[in-house]
């Protein structure tokens, strides 16, 4: 990665963070974003202490406006795009009779649409530099063996890998790959659920082959370095499920 620019929303804490860091361990210059300045200034801390180059970008990505002005300052600042991990997503969660219009819109214009929105605007700075890699997130809630309460969720999260798949079609002859990635991890947002739902974590938990939760730079951050890495350059538009062996896509 050295000599590479990366893109990170939500690198803030839980799983954008340990990609940032993963991307700048090896030697990635890594814009990271966010809503809140202080947790992106101690992810850039943690990302300076060890050598790397990084920057903290406020950013609320259901904003046109500030998506366009944090691409045009990354590039500004770092001197390009190469790499775009579209992490950042409120969670509709809640059955259906409970999920309000807001909340949907919200998980929507910080899912998708956001996503789309991005995506596009870091277009033609991947061509500038000869292609380049867009990592987006999705999550095996959109195949679980019960739907109860996942339904809003699992549907902006399949409207992600939609827009996958047609970037990754439409880009790739510019040397563009855009893959969708599913992790399960340590993330603070898994930790909530947890708490939260007690039961249903234990029985969820023992369905994970490995037996184990991702660690968030070890496990999903090394990951996508591996998929921005010239190795994996045959690979594209696809679902890469990191999560211990636990989802099928079929």
């Amino acid at each position: 990665m050295a000599g590479k620019v990366a893109l990170v929303t939500g690198g803030g804490q839980g799983v954008g963070q340990g990609i940032a860091l993963a991307l700048a361990s090896e030697g990635a210059a890594v814009a990271v974003s966010g809503r809140t300045i202080e947790k992106l200034e101690h992810t850039c801390s943690l990302i300076a202490e060890r050598g790397g180059t990084a920057i903290p970008l406020a950013c609320n990505v259901k904003e046109a406006g500030d998506l366009a002005r944090m691409v045009d300052e990354t590039v500004a600042r770092l001197g390009g795009i190469d790499v775009l991990v579209n992490n950042a997503q409120e969670v509709p969660n809640g059955k259906l009779m409970e999920v309000s219009d807001a909340a949907f819109l919200a998980g929507f214009e910080s899912g998708p649409l956001a996503t789309h929105r991005l995506m596009k605007l870091v277009h033609p700075h991947l061509v500038a530099r000869g292609g380049g890699v867009i990592i987006n997130l999705i999550s095996s809630v959109s195949v679980r063996w019960d739907m109860t309460g996942y339904g809003a969720y699992a549907a902006v999260k399949k409207a992600i890998h939609a827009l996958t798949r047609a970037a990754a079609a439409e880009w790739g002859r510019e040397g563009i790959r855009v893959l969708s990635i599913a992790p399960h991890a340590e993330s603070p947002g898994l930790k909530w659920w947890m708490k939260n739902n007690p039961e249903e974590a234990e029985a969820f938990f023992r369905t994970i082959p490995l037996g184990r939760v991702g660690r968030l730079e070890e496990d999903i951050g090394r990951a996508v370095v591996a998929l921005c890495s010239p190795d994996m350059a045959y690979l594209t538009g696809a679902i890469v499920p990191l999560d211990g062996g636990q989802a099928h896509f079929g």
